[in-house]
């Protein structure tokens, strides 16, 4: 099967002087992971929701508080990306993809950019093949834990420190109640066009004498915490669970990792990244 099969066209562009915010809202709009950034009608760069999450997290504290409708997106693009011939096999893609950490590689033929081929549209082939090769095989171990009242900027360091992208977020049982990743980080993370760095208002409640009713006195100002930004657990995969299982449930439920289970303890995440490498 050919690259031009499964790539998904047209594609998303944008210029290198405008700023992060119209990349954030085109893939907000356009329910994408992937905006292309074209100068004079030649592509210069790619952005996508990782990169997003990644810089994030890679940057000085004093950049994260930068108005993201003050930041070129030229900034945090990733220069000369990486392209492909539409006759390539898939199987070639799969290859460039994991050899050079990238999600996406653009179609292009001639320098004409034809479209773009993403994990997205690997996994969801490799959904439809047969495999006799499990889930505990090729997960991820020892996966990072956070609570759900960590804030962000907790969030932030972790996955920088452990080097991840993925993180379960737990409750005061221990309990797996959600996901965070670094797609989840660049839409929600990224300051606003204050220069503020997100958070949300909660009202301060008192009672005024024993058994009264509750009086909201103030509303405070906090950082947005780990519940705020994470998403449901989409599902809990067995270790003995075939790879085209979870190809499919991230496919069907939009998800880049899926816990994995093995006795009702989660020790792993099975990611895009594990599924293509059993290919």
């Amino acid at each position: 099967m050919k690259v031009s099969d499964i790539m998904t066209s047209p594609v998303h562009v944008m210029g290198p002087d405008e700023p992060v915010s119209h990349a954030r809202n085109l893939m907000l709009k356009h329910k994408i992971s992937t905006v292309l950034v074209v100068e004079n009608d030649r592509m210069v760069g790619i952005v996508t929701k990782s990169d997003l999450g990644r810089r994030l997290a890679q940057a000085e504290p004093m950049w994260r508080r930068r108005p993201i409708d003050k930041v070129p997106v030229k900034m945090i693009m990733t220069e000369g990306p990486v392209t492909i011939y539409p006759d390539a096999s898939v199987s070639q893609a799969t290859a460039m993809m994991i050899d050079n950490d990238i999600n996406n590689i653009p179609v292009v033929n001639s320098e004409r950019l034809l479209g773009i081929i993403t994990r997205v549209d690997i996994v969801r082939r490799m959904s439809e093949l047969a495999s006799d090769i499990k889930v505990g095989e090729i997960m991820t171990p020892e996966p990072v834990f956070v609570h759900r009242h960590h804030t962000v900027n907790h969030i932030i360091d972790e996955m920088e420190r452990s080097k991840v992208s993925k993180l379960i977020v737990t409750d005061d049982t221990g309990e797996a109640v959600g996901m965070i990743t670094t797609r989840e980080l660049a839409l929600h993370v990224l300051a606003d066009n204050e220069g503020e760095l997100p958070s949300k208002n909660i009202k301060m409640a008192r009672k005024p004498r024993s058994g009264g009713e509750k009086v909201y006195r103030y509303v405070k100002d906090v950082p947005l915490v780990a519940e705020d930004i994470m998403v449901n657990v989409p599902t809990i995969l067995d270790v003995s669970a075939p790879v085209t299982e979870a190809a499919k449930a991230m496919i069907e439920k939009n998800v880049t990792g899926i816990p994995v289970a093995e006795n009702d303890e989660i020790v792993g995440i099975v990611s895009r990244t594990d599924v293509m490498k059993a290919a």
